[in-house]
C-alpha cells in the first residue's frame, strides 16, 4: 500500500528520531513534568510540525511503551515455544529481559515510572501486554515445579519474585558497565534456581546447556535465539 503523501522513509526516519529524544527527556524529567513545548525544543520543532510526527503527547507515550513490549511479547513466545526444559527457557527468557534493559534504558524506565499515565483504551492495551508478559513466565514457573525441577510454591508469587528479580536493574545497570545482561542472567538465575529448587536437585550444568543449545541451533538454521 502506498504511503499517504508526505510520509516517505525521511518522515518516519524523523518520527523515530522524535521518540528517541521523547524517551530521554521523559526518562530525565517525567513524562507529566514534560511539556510539549519541551519535546519540540529537543526535536528541533514548532508544536505545529512536532503534531505532524506525533499527533499528541499521549501517542509519543504509547510509541515508548510499545517499543518496550512489543518485541519482547514476540520474543517470549518462540522461547516459551521451544522444547527445551523449563528452566533452560527460563535462564533464556531471564536474559533476553536484561538485553532489552539494556539497550533502551530510557524507554525502560518511561515504561516502568510513567504508564499510568495512559488513558482509556491505550492504557488498556498495555495492561493486557504486561499480563500476556507475566502469565508466559508463570506458566514457565509452573512448568519447571511439574517436572520437580522447583518446589511447589504459589505460581503468582514466584512470577513476582523472579519480575522483582530483574525489572529493578534499569536503575542501576550501566550499558558500558562491567556487567553485560549474559552475566546478570546468569548470576540472577543462580540465585533464583537455588533458592526455588526441589530437595536435591542442582543446576550447576544450566550454563553447558545453554551453551550446548546455542550451538546447536546456530548449526541448524541461521536465525539467532529470539530477542
Amino acid at each position: 500500500m502506498p504511503r499517504p503523501p508526505g510520509h516517505g522513509p525521511s518522515y518516519e526516519i524523523k518520527r523515530q528520531e522524535i521518540i528517541d529524544k521523547a524517551a530521554a527527556l521523559f526518562a530525565k524529567k517525567g513524562y507529566a513534568a514534560t511539556g510539549i513545548a519541551e519535546v519540540g525544543e529537543v526535536a528541533g520543532l514548532a508544536r505545529g510540525a512536532l503534531y505532524y510526527y506525533i499527533g499528541s503527547k499521549e501517542n509519543l507515550l504509547v510509541e515508548i511503551q510499545d517499543r518496550v513490549m512489543r518485541p519482547m511479547l514476540e520474543s517470549v513466545h518462540r522461547i516459551a515455544a521451544l522444547e527445551v526444559a523449563p528452566v533452560l527457557r527460563l535462564r533464556m527468557l531471564s536474559q533476553l529481559l536484561l538485553e532489552n534493559i539494556l539497550a533502551r534504558l530510557d524507554h525502560v524506565w518511561v515504561y516502568e515510572h510513567d504508564y499510568r499515565n495512559l488513558h482509556g483504551e491505550n492504557r488498556a492495551r498495555l495492561m493486557t501486554q504486561r499480563h500476556e508478559f507475566e502469565n508466559i513466565v508463570q506458566e514457565l514457573l509452573v512448568a519447571a515445579m511439574e517436572d520437580g525441577s522447583f518446589r511447589t510454591l504459589d505460581p503468582r508469587l514466584a512470577t513476582l519474585q523472579f519480575l522483582n528479580l530483574h525489572n529493578h536493574t534499569y536503575q542501576w545497570v550501566k550499558p558500558d558497565g562491567e556487567w553485560d545482561a549474559e552475566y546478570l542472567s546468569r548470576a540472577y538465575c543462580a540465585t533464583f534456581f537455588r533458592g526455588m529448587g526441589s530437595p536435591g536437585r542442582e543446576f550447576e550444568d544450566i550454563e553447558d546447556r545453554m551453551r550446548e543449545f546455542l550451538a546447536r541451533r546456530e548449526t541448524a538454521t541461521p536465525e539467532p535465539l529470539p530477542h
